[in-house]
């Protein structure tokens, strides 16, 4: 992390955290550190909620935040140790975790369970994560018995625990310029690992062959870790929604769908781009295509300050359906397929989510049971799709075929900013770049 403008935007935070709590106290920890098997970790991963408020990435931490009349943040973490170091690498320890995170005190994870009754004591309340983890809820009543236990002292235990996300989901829903500036440089990097797959794509090479073509490109520009399993799935594979085994074999004439993005400071990038392995779309391929980029464009069209979350699904749900009856896949009339629901035969999944530190990002999609408004700051993706299956009346030139497209877009003050927009899309464009593959 850098010192100055980063540390002033955590501390932001921190005290808007404070003031929407009001009174009362906040306990964010990080993410543990998980085995993989026997003694080997899985790569480290801080919790968003942790970092979104400090910044900071080493496990074994918990940020305390103190509102009222005088707020304050404490810190807490691991302490130095040489010996670890040589082993594990930096840590900060809690004195220079204080002064290049911006907190107003830092103690060792060690002190927390000795120090934390006396933070809460005569608090209104304690905000904090609930029912995530049960040995974690169990420590926080702890602290909050101990209390109790001084009560013939006049020591007041809170009389609230509340959840402290649905606090801190409202102010990550709304990206700021410097979260904005780090999203932009996660999209270009996964467009860019994109056309180098598209390059790459071939009759005869494995999908994994492809899935290692995005990962050396995530590493080579600097993202440091893809921010979910991708998903290569050529030929009817592509109709498996989340098929991850990216272990089949790419054939000519078949479809390559990949969904694939990286994480780059914590933000998430997630990017869909589906190809013909051969490098030219068949007739059937083509219709479906377009029809699925015609539901794209008229939901990014729907992307604006005012509109509800739910309008880009809507309009993409018209186009996909009118498509659908003019393809013969669906019978009857747009209205009645709509009203029936019968076109979640071939799209069944909601037209995108918010995107932020989780791929699947904090914030609600409704507010009093209504669709909240899109407003500037918003990141979502727009990621409709046709997946036809074999069977039941299915053509047999649209049997197997499974394409979306995906884009990250942000919400401006004039309407939508495609964040991954440097992924080739257009058919003709596809073809033209595949047609490169060897240059």
């Amino acid at each position: 992390m850098a010192a100055g403008t980063d540390t002033v935007i955590y501390r932001k935070r921190r005290e808007r955290l404070a003031a929407a709590m009001r009174a009362g106290l906040a306990i964010v920890p990080t993410a543990p550190e998980r085995l993989r098997n026997r003694d080997a970790h899985y790569p480290y991963r801080f919790d968003s909620y942790f970092y979104y408020l400090t910044g900071f990435r080493e496990p074994e931490a918990v940020l305390v935040v103190v509102a009222g009349a005088e707020p304050k943040s404490l810190l807490f973490c691991r302490e130095k140790d040489p010996e670890r170091e040589i082993w594990d690498g930096f840590r900060y320890g809690p004195e220079a975790a204080r002064d290049a995170f911006g907190v107003d005190e830092a103690h060792p994870i060690a002190r927390l369970d000795e120090m934390m009754p006396a933070l809460i004591a005569d608090r209104d309340a304690i905000f904090c994560r609930l029912g995530e983890d049960a040995a974690w809820d169990g420590r926080v009543m702890g602290w909050i018995n101990r209390v109790r236990g001084q009560a013939r002292s006049g020591v007041v235990p809170p009389s609230e625990v509340k959840d402290v996300h649905a606090l801190l989901d409202e102010m990550r829903l709304v990206k700021g310029p410097e979260e904005l500036a780090v999203m932009r440089r996660a999209a270009t990097i996964t467009a860019g690992a994109h056309r180098r797959a598209m390059r790459a794509a071939s009759p005869g090479r494995a999908e994994f062959e492809i899935e290692a073509e995005l990962m050396h490109e995530f590493r080579r520009l600097g993202a440091q870790a893809p921010a979910y399993s991708p998903i290569v799935a050529s030929g009817d594979r592509a109709c498996v929604l989340h098929y991850v085994q990216n272990d089949g074999l790419l054939r000519d004439g078949e479809l390559l769908l990949i969904d694939a993005g990286c994480e780059l400071d914590g933000y998430a990038s997630d990017l869909t781009r589906t190809i013909p392995v051969s490098g030219r779309f068949t007739g059937p391929q083509r219709d479906v295509y377009d029809l699925v980029l015609a539901a794209q464009r008229a939901a990014i069209e729907m992307v604006k300050p005012g509109n509800t979350w739910d309008a880009p699904h809507r309009a993409a749900v018209r186009v996909i359906v009118q498509g659908l009856l003019d393809l013969k896949l669906l019978k009857g009339t747009a209205a009645e397929a709509i009203e029936t629901e019968s076109y979640k035969r071939f799209y069944m999944h909601r037209t995108g989510h918010w995107l932020g530190l989780d791929v699947h990002d904090a914030g609600e999609y409704k507010r009093n049971r209504q669709w909240r408004e899109l407003a500037p700051g918003m990141v979502l993706t727009v990621e409709p799709g046709c997946y036809i299956r074999a069977g039941d009346g299915v053509p047999a030139r649209f049997a197997g075929i499974g394409i979306r497209i995906e884009d990250d877009v942000a919400v401006t003050d004039q309407g939508a900013e495609v964040l991954t927009r440097d992924a080739p899309k257009i058919p003709d464009e596809i073809e033209s770049w595949m047609g490169g593959r060897d240059g």
